[in-house]
């Protein structure tokens, strides 16, 4: 297996192994351990709290059964967050309407998300990888980078492994293992010279994959991919790149990249020129600076301001005591409270204020977030509600406070 050789700044030469994690169908995944009934069935995620398992319970032998709801005859505005294999072979996928999810599946049960016992099973994951790499990009609830070379190198130091691509696949293979001993659930793993192929390769093996790719692999397996496989080309770009005859990563890197400055200017033109050879000089970057923490939530139905104010009000509320415990959780206190909104149109509104002491309490969260609903306008149906707290302070020293007060107000507009 060859890598691309990097020289570092001890001016040595070592390789450089990036891997790509991603969780399989991490949602539903979770889902399975805690209905295990449902394994090998189709499943969607997405449903509102309506939609939680009944349990049921036999009069005589006293046995306790689960009744599902599916698809069959759903009607709202709700979205898939996700989809066990078997609903994603009739075409089911992530962000599809459930509609439209009815339409091909009405037979695939639906559960309602739980994002709290999601993020337990991410922490869970994470903390596994990081005994044994624990130099980490974290991309979301179910995705990371990692940085293996040092681990890779150190292996090879050893003298207990034999060449670098069976110390790399050793190594991918026991944070697989760590990751499945920790959550009981299995990711794929994808490692190669960069972060963009890492990617790339997680994708290809799916689930519970381990995919080597390396730079000499780019025209037998990366160039007869679609262009859209390549993260950061998405839908619009894939059609405006259809249209002038590019589908695949081989045509993507053999077109002319003047032509890709002129169609997709300089900047994103030389990045796909770049991406299509199999380039990325990016590094892993294992910290970054929280700018903002928010919550937001879709309605199935849209909502008036005056006429569903009291339905408002609690989900209002709502984010706020949640957006609260998100603060307190991983340490933090703002001082710009903001509120967003989309309409019925799909208008988007935004409005914030800033306050003089910074905080994470939902009391004074929910007052400055209700001022600012007050100032955005009111007369259309509302589809989307969320809470954002901004200009944020480390208070680490502060995780051991909970005093995040609950609120039952009234959504603060005017009639």
């Amino acid at each position: 297996m060859r890598f691309r050789l990097l020289v570092i700044q001890t001016a040595s030469l070592r390789m450089r192994f990036i891997a790509h994690l991603d969780m399989d169908a991490f949602y539903a995944a979770v889902e399975l351990l805690r209905y295990p009934e449902l394994r090998g069935r189709p499943v969607v995620i997405g449903g509102g709290r309506r939609h939680q398992p009944e349990e049921i319970v036999d009069a005589a032998t006293g046995a306790t059964t689960r009744r599902f709801a599916t698809l069959a005859g759903y009607v709202g505005r709700g979205v898939a967050t996700t989809a066990t294999y078997e609903a994603r072979a009739f075409g089911v996928r992530s962000a599809i309407g459930l509609m439209k999810a009815a339409a091909l599946a009405p037979d695939a049960i639906l559960l309602p998300t739980d994002f709290d016992e999601y993020r337990k099973y991410s922490r869970l994951f994470k903390a596994a990888v990081r005994n044994i790499a624990p130099l980490i990009e974290d991309r979301g609830i179910d995705e990371i980078y990692i940085d293996l070379s040092s681990v890779v190198a150190d292996a090879l130091a050893s003298g207990t492994s034999q060449g670098a691509e069976r110390t790399v696949r050793a190594v991918a293979q026991r944070i697989k293992d760590a990751v499945k001993n920790a959550t009981g659930l299995s990711c794929s793993i994808g490692v190669s010279p960069n972060k963009l192929l890492a990617k790339i390769a997680s994708d290809l093996d799916k689930p519970d994959g381990l995919v080597l790719l390396t730079e000499a692999d780019v025209p037998t397996r990366l160039w007869p991919l679609a262009a859209s496989k390549i993260n950061g080309i998405g839908p619009k770009a894939t059609a405006r790149l259809a249209a002038l005859g590019i589908e695949t990563i081989g045509q993507l890197a053999e077109a002319d990249p003047t032509l890709l400055v002129e169609h997709f200017g300089r900047h994103a033109g030389a990045w796909m020129h770049e991406a299509a050879h199999g380039r990325d000089t990016r590094p892993v970057v294992t910290e970054s600076e929280t700018k903002s923490i928010s919550r937001e939530t879709t309605f199935e139905r849209d909502l008036h301001a005056v006429r569903d104010r009291a339905a408002l009000s609690e989900i209002f509320t709502e984010l706020c005591e949640l957006l609260a415990g998100d603060l307190v959780r991983k340490g933090y206190v703002g001082r710009n409270i903001g509120v967003k909104l989309r309409y019925d149109n799909f208008r988007i509104v935004t409005r914030a204020a800033t306050i003089s002491e910074a905080t994470q309490d939902a009391r004074t969260i929910r007052r400055v977030a209700g001022k600012c609903a007050k100032r955005a306008p009111l007369e259309r149906r509302i589809r989307l509600l969320g809470v954002r707290v901004g200009a944020l302070e480390d208070r680490r020293e502060m995780r051991g406070d909970r005093d995040h007060t609950t609120v039952r107000d009234l959504f603060d507009v005017e009639s």
